[in-house]
């Protein structure tokens, strides 16, 4: 297995059990989160990644509670409708007690709650007795801090570790490790009731319980330094109050004619609350739990474009957080040149010692010109100048690392090639190993230029275009675009391939064209570089069926030598790739086919686990009476699977919205057949706001105001 980890390198996700053979429970607050198995706890059964992590380290790996030195039985369990805390309630087996007496099942009730909050884990419990009689009862706690570093988890082995110890006094308990890279790093669990027992691995009580009376626990799993305040109802109720105000709704709402399309949409806005993050530049959708539940730059830019028209403050955010860590230096362990965008930043064990690469990595050839993409969206959004003022430093910093170092061969492509031999062979978005190939199978020798990052380039320079004619430049406006349009005509004559129909997925280091069929042409529709003559041929291959497979557009076409719908990237079904793609469709005026995406991942969202889409699922065909086959190491939730939901609609509804002048305009508005009416709620644009309502017709779209404040135009392309 050892070898399989080798070769596969350090961003492959050892699968020792599959997420979908126990549905697993899922929290996150900050820089902490959990994965719990159905019953609430952790490490007893089931998936290797359960457990409660702070900081990239599992701060507790068992976490189990007991009732009678047995697990109860579950009664039903599931996640707050604003992600805010978990709640399960079980039963008591039939407990023997002494000879032929038995608890018989069902007399006592077990309430579980917990909620992640100021990097804790809070728990309630509550034991109530049904029976006529009192009982004797026993609860049990079961925990372990095993304080395995994240990729360690995902199946990384290490040759050392550091010391483990225990410090156990009444009513509390501390585990403790002293990491290799000489940080310290505590559990402290503490309950508000002393125990009958504590050890460095479990608490018992032995309460006795009245007829139709409860025993109440709370206990507390502290992983940061400070010292908290005993536990108590008080204090329980009051975090998980401020919790749920937290992760409450957004300021623009969106509410449908269909009941469970807004189920989808509700549990995308909490997944998406959820996983954003305060840093110390601001708000950050962190990636995916539990493998990326930290700050990408890719996925929390695509995350921030799909949402940007109903949340330009999650925009601000990614761009403030990237600018701030923008390379200004060269270094080849870390994959970093002048005016180069984060990949990666980790804080474990592993990161801090450079057993892995991604302490602070910016292996990614696609960071940056979609760097420059968000920040020219969020000045036509917002037109917040104070904004475009400060970025466009970084701005053009970006544009020179593109220009200069991300084409070093002078031949006016992006490439990537690692400089460190750890990091990411492949630097695109789809960046496993295997992901970029010749039509034989043979896997593509770099430098790669991925056809999708010049897609970017040609956007990012045209929106750096509009920003510098804003701010005055005009010689240098007119440069850029110069420069977008040299590219789009050089790219069109490199990527295209007549035998396709479609444009090669990239070039390797001697500039031969991968021939094949992938979903990377989906993104250069959305980024505009396409000739209109071509776009029809690319949605043809996109939306038939070697790619579409009636859920969405696979990453590979089926026809392909290394076509496997079971693989990360070379097959499989990802929901922010297909929002892409229809954002692209219906850009160039496919909007039926961009409603075909949002009919098949709303289908999907209905068949699986709380609406909520996962990172990516399989691209078996569509079965009838069947859901999606689910990967079995996705994340789930992940930010920018969230936030298709967002792209989706706004590609069908062809929704445009600008600030200088302020406008919204409907281009060509289409509503599939289970969307009767959309109603948008405060929708704001610069100062004003609005409400509006979306009616579908036979043949038509149907736009009305319902309130309007402050001045914006509203307009309807038909």
């Amino acid at each position: 297995m050892s070898d399989i980890i080798k070769v596969k390198g350090h961003a492959y996700v050892l699968a020792t059990s599959p997420r979908v053979a126990m549905r697993t429970l899922t929290l996150k607050d900050g820089d902490t989160f959990a994965v719990f198995d159905r019953y609430g706890d952790t490490g007893s059964v089931g998936s290797g990644e359960q457990g409660i992590y702070h900081r990239g380290t599992r701060m507790l790996s068992h976490h189990e509670f007991h009732l009678g030195h047995q697990r109860p039985l579950l009664l039903s369990s599931t996640v707050h409708e604003h992600n805010a805390f978990v709640a399960v309630d079980l039963t008591n087996p039939d407990i023997p007690v002494g000879g032929e007496r038995v608890i018989p099942r069902g007399v006592i009730h077990v309430f579980r709650s917990m909620f992640l909050y100021g990097g804790g884990l809070f728990c309630r419990t509550r034991v109530f007795n049904y029976g006529d009689q009192e009982l004797d009862t026993d609860i049990t706690l079961l925990f372990e801090a095993d304080f395995a570093d994240v990729f360690e988890v995902r199946g990384v082995a290490r040759r050392k570790r550091g010391r483990l110890w225990a410090d156990v006094e009444e009513p509390a308990v501390a585990l403790c490790y002293e990491g290799l890279d000489g940080i310290t790093r505590r559990t402290r669990l503490e309950f508000s009731e002393h125990p009958a027992e504590l050890s460095a691995g479990h608490a018992r009580f032995t309460p006795r319980i009245k007829p139709h009376e409860a025993f109440e626990l709370y206990h507390t799993a502290s992983f940061c330094d400070e010292q908290n305040d005993h536990p108590s109802a008080e204090r329980f109720l009051r975090n998980r109050e401020n919790l749920v105000a937290k992760l409450g709704g957004r300021r623009t709402t969106i509410t449908t004619s269909n009941e469970q399309f807004n189920h989808w949409l509700d549990r995308s806005t909490a997944d998406l609350r959820m996983l954003e993050t305060e840093t110390p530049d601001g708000p950050y959708p962190y990636a995916g739990v539990p493998w990326f539940s930290t700050v990408f730059g890719r996925d929390g830019i695509i995350t921030a474009l799909e949402c940007l028209w109903l949340e330009p403050g999650m925009a601000r955010g990614v761009l403030a957080t990237l600018a701030a860590n923008q390379a200004d230096r060269p270094s080849p362990v870390q994959d970093a040149e002048p005016g180069k965008i984060l990949h990666e930043w980790r804080e474990g064990e592993m990161a801090n010692l450079g057993e892995v690469p991604y302490g602070c990595y910016y292996g990614s050839a696609d960071s940056t010109p979609l760097f420059i993409m968000l920040a020219a969206a969020y000045w036509r959004r917002t037109g917040d100048r104070t904004c475009l003022e400060w970025l466009w430093p970084h701005v053009q910093r970006a544009l020179e690392w593109i220009d200069r170092h991300g084409d070093e061969d002078g031949d006016g492509f992006v490439e990537y090639a690692r400089k460190r031999p750890q990091g990411l062979t492949n630097q695109g978005w789809k960046d496993s190993e295997d992901s970029v190939m010749h039509a034989d199978g043979a896997l593509a020798d770099g430098p790669i230029a991925l056809c999708e990052v010049q897609g970017y380039v040609y956007a990012a320079k045209l929106g750096a275009s509009a920003m510098a004619e804003a701010l005055g430049m005009s010689e240098h406006a007119h440069a850029l675009r110069r420069q977008a349009f040299t590219l789009r005509e050089a790219f069109d004559a490199a990527f295209w391939d007549d035998g396709l129909g479609t444009y090669a997925l990239a070039l390797d280091g001697a500039k031969r064209p991968c021939r094949v069929q992938s979903s990377n042409p989906g993104h250069l529709l959305y980024c505009g570089i396409v000739p209109h003559k071509r776009a029809r041929a690319v949605a043809d291959l996109l939306m038939g069926p070697d790619l579409f497979s009636g859920w969405g557009v696979r990453t590979l076409a089926e026809t392909e030598r290394r076509y496997n719908p079971m693989s990360y990237h070379n097959g499989s079904i990802w929901p922010h790739d297909n929002a892409l793609c229809a954002a692209g469709l219906a850009r160039y005026g496919m909007a039926d086919r961009a409603q075909k995406i949002l009919a098949g991942m709303f289908d999907a969202a209905l068949a699986v686990d709380l609406n909520r889409l996962p990172e990516l699922f399989c691209g078996f065909p569509r079965q009838a009476g069947q859901g999606p086959t689910l990967y079995p190491v996705a994340c789930i939730p992940q930010a920018w699977a969230a936030g298709s939901a967002f792209l989706l609609l706004e590609a069908v509804l062809g929704l445009q919205m600008t600030a200088q002048p302020p406008v919204i305009l409907f281009h060509r508005p289409a509503l599939p057949d289970f969307l009767d009416r959309v109603e948008v709620c405060n929708l704001t644009v610069g100062d004003a706001s609005v409400d509006i309502i979306l009616n579908r017709h036979p043949h038509s779209v149907g736009v009305n105001v319902l309130r309007r404040h402050g001045e914006v135009e509203i307009k309807m392309e038909m």
